[in-house]
């Protein structure tokens, strides 16, 4: 059944795109002066300490959510939400740009911008499906004339271009729209996701929307990938939410490390439902399993279905995206880092906003939780190593680790715990990390902890960015904190110096605790217990910059812990755009 209508589908849409039966219109006959990245005659600023070296980011404007990413015959392909004209967010567009490794990209033109009724006032966010016979296919949001929010289809112009550099919009846009009987609110309808094959060969799709306070994310079904007919009831909802954007739906392996496609069913297998909450600007995601026959995601008992769930970065990171990597059999997560500045700073300095490392993604062994770490592509970027032989911390040890460039580093470092029992006992009123991180920074004194890395620290350290953890004894069991601590990162008090924090589902009996943080300018991306726990950082120090910055392990409990391993690297510069 599935083969005869994996058939149909790939016959009917190859029919309709050679026939001229389905017309479809380019995007790039309308507007001309979209076409490439240097659209502002507004230049950069000349001083850019805060540019990332090995992060993507165009050369300049604004940036925010990933969209669509893919790998199309051999080449990565990521698209994002770009406003060609500005460092701030309007006139948006999909800026295109591909790679062979996911850390040296080229920019293309853009690749989807406004032509249509259907997207005259934007063209936000959505997801690429390659469909049967391995052809690309974009659902995105288009703003139409009366502001609603609408879903539209975009394909390749030439499938034999693996850059993918021309993109056709179908006239018959939009394909699914809100009206008087589905009641859908115009307002906040957005985002499509990877469409995935239902056994019944009909393709499905969520796109996040809201009524009231209720987050959902509204199903369709199409036989043919251009007539969508929504589904009676959501793939899934939670109350009190607000919106749900840029939600993502996805199958993850319980047996392997490896990868899924979109559309995997089976017994070995877990979903996952992620959501970016546009109340809070915060993600969560829960584990569960998709009900067939219903056609719903129902979460694990004990999935958080709320901002105060599961994340998969505790930091800066939002409007995430997956995709299935084809070449590597694994699952990639893009997210968006937006900056701790001002508007007006980000004006001045001609751009705003980074993308994260890409990231592998897999279901840990509990079962229970998402691990991530950074692709191995790019330790490709690694130089001058620097490596520490195990040493005692004793309270109050700060150790400068030097010969690398601290400014854009790659740092590896783990943790043996004996002490355990002058661990602090863990109030129970203390459920919240972030809160608790805030209230004992790196420079509040306890006993197992604080101990980690301060990073892009000045001589004198009057600026230092903290990455540590602390130990609590709770009932049955140690509690891991780990903090990314901003609140001495800059003397310039103008920046948002949040702290951030996570517990991290590790037994520091049985294990060592191991921290990695990419450092990069103004970004500081940490992974705690191996990528069980992750928290980004945007800081912008104004001592601490390319040469002035310098790299420490510290030690500010009063109980020693020993430092097993570091391993450092300068990281070279990527050729981004």
């Amino acid at each position: 059944m599935a083969f005869s209508s994996n058939f149909f589908i790939i016959s009917f849409l190859s029919f309709l795109l050679t026939h001229g039966i389905l017309k479809l219109e380019a995007s790039h006959h309308v507007h001309p002066n979209l076409q490439t990245l240097d659209e502002s005659t507004t230049p950069a600023s000349a001083n850019q300490p805060y540019r990332t070296g090995f992060h993507f980011q165009p050369p300049k404007n604004w940036m925010n959510d990933p969209n669509g990413p893919v790998i199309y015959k051999g080449i990565y392909h990521l698209f994002y939400q770009y406003n060609p004209q500005s460092a701030v967010w309007g006139n948006i567009v999909w800026a295109h740009s591909t790679s062979t490794d996911l850390v040296n990209w080229i920019a293309h033109d853009i690749a989807i911008y406004p032509t249509q009724r259907s997207d005259v006032n934007g063209t936000w966010s959505g997801s690429t499906t390659i469909l049967p016979g391995g052809k690309p296919a974009i659902l995105y949001t288009g703003i139409d004339p009366m502001k609603r929010q609408v879903q539209n289809l975009a394909v390749p112009k030439n499938l034999s271009d693996p850059y993918l550099r021309v993109w056709m919009k179908t006239p018959k846009n939009p394909l699914m729209a809100p009206n008087s009987l589905n009641q859908i609110n115009s307002s906040s309808f957005r985002d499509p996701t990877t469409a995935w094959l239902g056994p019944d060969g009909q393709w499905r799709v969520i796109i996040g929307s809201k009524i009231d306070r209720q987050g959902k994310a509204i199903l369709f079904k199409s036989k043919d990938f251009v007539n969508w007919v929504q589904s009676p009831q959501p793939l899934h909802f939670a109350n009190d939410n607000g919106m749900w954007e840029c939600p993502d739906f996805f199958p993850v392996s319980t047996k392997s490390h490896y990868g899924l496609d979109t559309s995997a069913l089976g017994s070995d297998l877990k979903h996952v439902l992620k959501v970016s909450l546009d109340d809070t600007k915060h993600e969560y995601y829960t584990i569960g399993t998709y009900d067939l026959a219903k056609d719903i995601y129902v979460p694990d008992q004990g999935s958080l279905n709320s901002d105060s769930g599961l994340r998969y970065d505790y930091g800066k990171f939002y409007a995430s995206k997956t995709f299935f990597d084809t070449a590597q059999n694994r699952r990639i997560l893009w997210g968006w880092i937006n900056e701790s500045s001002s508007e007006a700073a980000d004006i001045k300095k001609g751009w705003s906003g980074v993308q994260a490392i890409p990231r592998k993604i897999w279901l840990d062994q509990s079962g229970k939780q998402l691990v991530q770490w950074p692709v191995q592509e790019i330790e490709k970027l690694r130089a001058n190593q620097v490596t520490f032989p195990s040493k005692l911390l004793k309270g109050g040890s700060v150790l400068q680790v030097s010969g690398v460039t601290a400014s854009q580093a790659d740092v590896d470092i783990s943790f043996g715990i004996t002490e355990f029992e002058k661990a602090e006992v863990m109030d129970p009123k203390w459920t919240n990390p972030q809160e608790l991180c805030s209230q004992k920074g790196a420079s509040v004194k306890g006993n197992l902890g604080p101990f980690g890395l301060l990073v892009l620290s000045s001589k004198g350290l009057k600026e230092y960015t903290a990455v540590f953890f602390r130990i609590f004894k709770g009932n049955d069991k140690y509690v891991v904190l780990m903090c990314s601590d901003q609140s001495r990162s800059s003397l310039d008090n103008s920046n948002d110096l949040t702290t951030y924090g996570a517990f991290v589902d590790v037994d520091p009996v049985h294990q060592k605790l191991s921290l990695r943080s990419l450092i990069d300018h103004s970004m500081v991306e940490s992974f705690g217990g191996g990528g069980k726990a992750c928290i980004t950082a945007r800081v912008y120090p104004t001592l601490a910059i390319d040469d002035g910055a310098y790299l420490y392990a510290f030690n500010n409990g009063t109980g020693p812990v020993m430092m097993e391993k570091l391993d450092a690297w300068s990281m070279k510069k990527a050729r981004i755009n």
